[in-house]
């Protein structure tokens, strides 16, 4: 493809970029394919001769597009929201037309001064300690398992590194039932076993039992364990429950445990002044995630991760082969060593870009708006007297069914279970479950970018009639 090849191109994506931006909310929210549709539509070899740019964007509207889920159309309320903006868009366009790979400071300077100044704009905001020191990682599962690794050598002296785990005796890991799989895939990986990962009773909120959590330390200890790392949740996957991190930090500094927090979602809104109640105990944190690309803004992947002992977290990765030996070593921050992969993509640039296009007082205006918006769904679905909320509403999440009355907790759940299909087949709306103490429960998320009270409105009275349909 030559230059001009490339620019008529370019400019012939910018304007279906836009047009995709100005009109998803009228494509179906949901792909409503079937498994194997798209698979089937693709030649099973590929071609021997070039094809044009031209035939490659038919066949993308033609084959790729029916079998996308449109997560940026303000109808999706289901899991969490992977948001995205213009700012950050064209941030991206920027990043891969550089195409650098930027592993330490000597492969692009910029990109780790950046990252540094980045990591200390977003410390600030959402009011940790200035000890902390950050690095973006491709995702929270990554940053947690960066930390339960680097707890794994703190609690073992770094001989688990040296010597393997099993030189270590027996280590124990401690979440809430309510934390996110990601906590029991690292445990997996890091070679502590899922069998060492003890999940600790939630109260009525959901939130982590402070009490079972020291009951669980004390007990391991008597039994000549280790105990090595509490993993506490602002804003529980299911239900953004949060966890009492005075509490249970206090529990880990008075046994030597390491604290990470995983604020994938909820982390967001500690730019909020009103939210800082959430890190009341961030005093005895070790670690900190949260996700930059879930509720602000900026396009996946963009995890923000924090430690206090940079040092101890650098010790545990490093590596100095002699092709990655470089002058400035010590002077500067070379980010392949805080984390997994060696290999490391310009992020800041597109946080750099979303920060400064929005402003704060800009992102905290949608967040905000977002917050309220469940809020006042939350009141919409305490008004009617066969449905009910199924968890405290914190931040954007709102948790419900549809509850008639004469139904046995089977029935309900069956019900539950098929408007939840039911409406997302329409390709109106999309929403997403969970199951709380038993109960098939429906989880709306208004924190989509683009969402407004109308959105959710128009859902939830669609929710209304397809739920009462179901037993007329």
């Amino acid at each position: 493809m030559t230059p001009d090849e490339f620019r008529k191109h370019a400019h012939e994506l910018a304007d279906w970029m836009a047009d995709y931006m100005e009109n998803v909310e009228n494509l179906p929210v949901k792909s409503l394919v079937k498994p194997g549709e798209i698979f089937h539509k693709i030649p099973d070899k590929p071609p021997l001769q070039p094809e044009s740019f031209d035939s490659l964007m038919r066949d993308f509207n033609d084959i790729i597009m029916p079998g996308i889920t449109h997560w940026q159309n303000p109808n999706f309320f289901a899991y969490f929201p992977a948001n995205t903006s213009p700012a950050s868009i064209l941030a991206e366009m920027l990043t891969a037309t550089l195409g650098a790979q930027c592993m330490i400071w000597e492969t692009s300077p910029a990109a780790a001064e950046l990252e540094e100044k980045m990591m200390i704009w977003l410390r600030d905001l959402i009011g940790l300690p200035r000890e902390f020191e950050g690095a973006i990682q491709d995702s929270a599962s990554t940053a947690t398992l960066t930390a339960i690794l680097t707890a794994r050598e703190k609690a073992t002296g770094f001989l688990s590194n040296s010597d393997g785990i099993e030189k270590s005796g027996v280590l124990k890991i401690y979440c809430s039932e309510q934390t996110h799989s990601s906590v029991e895939k690292a445990v997996k990986i890091s070679g502590i076993g899922k069998n060492n990962l003890v999940k600790i009773p939630v109260k009525d909120d959901f939130s982590m039992n402070p009490e079972k959590l020291e009951e669980a330390i004390i007990f391991d200890k008597n039994n000549g364990k280790t105990p090595c790392c509490v993993v506490a949740t602002l804003g529980t996957t299911g239900t953004t429950a949060i966890d009492n991190l005075k509490a249970i930090g206090g529990i880990c500094r008075k046994s030597n445990v390491w604290l990470h927090v995983d604020a994938a979602m909820a982390g967001t809104a500690l730019l909020l002044p009103e939210f800082q109640w959430m890190l009341e105990g961030k005093e005895y944190i070790d670690s900190f995630v949260f996700n930059p690309h879930k509720w602000m803004f900026t396009n996946f992947d963009c995890t923000a991760y924090f430690i206090k002992d940079a040092a101890t977290l650098i010790r545990t990765f490093e590596i100095l082969p002699e092709y990655l030996k470089t002058r400035t070593r010590g002077k500067v921050n070379d980010y392949r060593d805080w984390g997994v992969p060696l290999g490391r993509r310009f992020r800041a640039l597109k946080l750099w870009s979303v920060i400064r296009t929005y402003g704060v007082n800009g992102l905290r205006e949608k967040i905000r708006n977002h917050i309220a918006i469940a809020a006042k769904l939350s009141e919409m679905i305490s008004e009617e007297s066969d449905f009910e909320i199924l968890a405290p509403v914190i931040i954007s999440v709102v948790c419900f069914r549809y509850n008639p009355a004469g139904y046995s907790e089977e029935q309900i759940n069956g019900l539950n279970e098929k408007l939840n299909h039911q409406l997302n087949d329409t390709g109106k709306l999309y929403l997403s479950h969970t199951v709380l103490n038993g109960k098939y429960t429906l989880r709306m998320v208004t924190a989509q970018t683009n969402v407004t009270l109308d959105h959710v409105r128009k859902a939830w009275f669609l929710i209304k009639d397809t739920a009462r349909g179901l037993i007329h």
